[in-house]
């Protein structure tokens, strides 16, 4: 029987395990929730009605000149029709933030890597460093066994090329039986961007089968 994976998102401010009481994990339906990274407002905020693209565009982060780490990070919660704050993503010292949660053994290591196509093929995007994967704006670090850090650095997450993508077990290979693994996020903006846009990249955990 394959190995099936539920992937959360930890909607609380108790940094705890995925499972533990009084926390508020939510399970990300991965075929209509999504990200929204945002700087915030009125209307992009915990528990609010999933906002339009001009709610979107007025709560964007706003470009300095220097670099700029985004703020907010939330899961629009398509079935409830509103998004939830993740409160502990970002540039933030916690572990339990994103959850893979693993029903059986997988041959190989879970990794997470980013795409900009559910091809799974290419990274072109401004945002995934426009083909050069160190200069992605998204960071990740695998917390499954220990916190991110404060002001943690993490990798530059693009495509599948060595040290661009999250190793979940903490790079101690396959899972053997069922577990959890945790990983954490941010966006880096560089101070060399100088234009704002919509990008709509493609998250995805990837392992081989038993």
């Amino acid at each position: 029987m394959a190995t099936l994976v539920d992937i959360y998102a930890n909607c609380g401010s108790q940094d705890v395990p995925y499972g533990s009481s009084g926390a508020d994990w939510v399970k990300i339906d991965l075929v209509n929730d999504y990200l929204i990274f945002s700087g915030g407002s009125d209307a992009v905020a915990d528990g609010e009605v999933i906002p339009s693209s001009a709610d979107l565009n007025q709560a964007a982060v706003l470009l300095v000149g220097s670099e700029t780490v985004v703020p907010k990070y939330f899961l629009a919660d398509v079935s409830e029709g509103i998004i939830r704050e993740i409160h502990l993503a970002g540039n933030i010292d916690a572990q339990y933030v994103f959850a893979f949660v693993f029903d059986g053994a997988t041959a190989t290591e879970p990794v997470l890597e980013l795409w900009d196509d559910a091809g799974l093929n290419s990274i072109a995007i401004e945002t995934l460093g426009a083909g050069t994967p160190a200069n992605s704006w998204y960071k990740g670090i695998c917390t499954t066994e220990s916190s991110s850090g404060s002001s943690w650095v993490g990798a530059a997450l693009a495509g599948s090329s060595s040290s661009h993508f999250i190793s979940l077990n903490a790079g101690n290979g396959a899972l053997l039986t069922s577990g959890v693994c945790y990983a954490q996020l941010k966006i880096v903006i560089p101070a060399t961007a100088s234009t704002a846009g919509l990008a709509a990249p493609v998250f995805v955990c990837k392992y081989a089968d038993n």
